[in-house]
């Protein structure tokens, strides 16, 4: 299932966007999700914990997909 995250700004990092898509509560639950390595950003596991997200990135967990819309790309 994918879905498509609009965003301001330049980027967003990947542990913001866990959070604000409600697959965790925290930032501590963010890093054990990514060090997990059940986070894929692009198809390739995840590393960073504020990786920073720019237009047209995918990251998936699971099932989920999002894709990163920038609203403010410059």
């Amino acid at each position: 299932m994918e879905k498509k995250v609009q965003v301001s700004g330049e980027f967003i990092q990947l542990n913001q966007l866990l959070k604000l898509e409600n697959v965790v509560q925290s930032g501590g639950e963010a890093k054990a999700l990514i060090e997990s390595g059940k986070v894929l950003v692009n198809g390739v596991k995840a590393d960073a914990v504020r990786k920073k997200l720019r237009q047209g990135d995918i990251v998936k967990v699971g099932r989920h997909e999002w894709v990163i819309e920038l609203t403010d790309v410059r």
